[in-house]
């Protein structure tokens, strides 16, 4: 029966490392606003971003995945690349084309963490690509790829020790509330105003829960 494991005390190199992440994080969003037009707008928004930022950058400096054979690295990986590519989508990163939408590659200065955001829009697909995102969706992926080696070791093996984790799927049902509540609504207009907070608060958690992995043990 798997049990939960306790939260561990941070080590030295882990506070240095999560240190060198919100130093790092920090400066560039300093040059960023010094070098650029962008401004902060609401300072809970520029918090927010720099936050993803900085904690995405922490989780993957100092996520230690065990040692696994190499067959079990390369479904490990596909499950977290498969993971990644559904918070792309649920996540806004890729999108469907906007009729009448700006079409080709340009960048825009939104507040640090959400930009420099580097935006395409195609025939086929548009894509948004803010710093916060993409490095906050590569470390929920790169602890999910971690968490599936571990999976392979541990009492129950592969995809159903994936699920074992309490957490895996919740980044992906947030991202999913306002499409689910996309109209004229009380509710949806909501859910649009706190979408950066409840977000924010979701990929928090479900960082501590995919480190923590509570229900799954060895």
């Amino acid at each position: 029966m798997a049990t939960a494991r306790a939260l561990p005390s941070p080590s030295r190199s882990t506070l240095f490392r999560a240190a060198f992440a919100v130093n790092t994080t920090l400066i560039l969003a300093f040059v960023y606003l010094l070098f650029t037009q962008a401004s902060v707008g609401a300072p809970r928004y520029a918090i927010y971003g720099v936050t993803w930022v900085a904690v995405g950058l922490w989780v993957l400096f100092d996520t230690e995945v065990a040692p696994a054979s190499t067959a079990t690295r390369r479904k490990a990986a596909a499950v977290g690349f498969g993971y990644f590519a559904l918070l792309a989508v649920a996540g806004g990163l890729v999108t469907t084309p906007v009729p009448g939408g700006t079409g080709g590659l340009r960048v825009a200065f939104l507040p640090p963490g959400w930009g420099p955001a580097l935006i395409y829009g195609g025939d086929l697909f548009n894509l948004v690509l803010m710093p916060a995102r993409v490095v906050g969706y590569a470390a929920l992926a790169y602890l999910v790829y971690d968490t599936v080696i571990e999976a392979a070791g541990a009492a129950v093996s592969g995809i159903v020790g994936l699920f074992s984790c309490v957490s895996c799927s919740w980044p992906i049902v947030a991202s999913l509330v306002t499409s689910v509540f996309g109209s004229g609504t009380a509710i949806a207009a909501t859910v649009t105003t706190l979408s950066y907070d409840l977000s924010t608060a979701v990929f928090l958690v479900t960082v501590v829960l995919l480190r923590w992995r509570p229900g799954f043990g060895r």
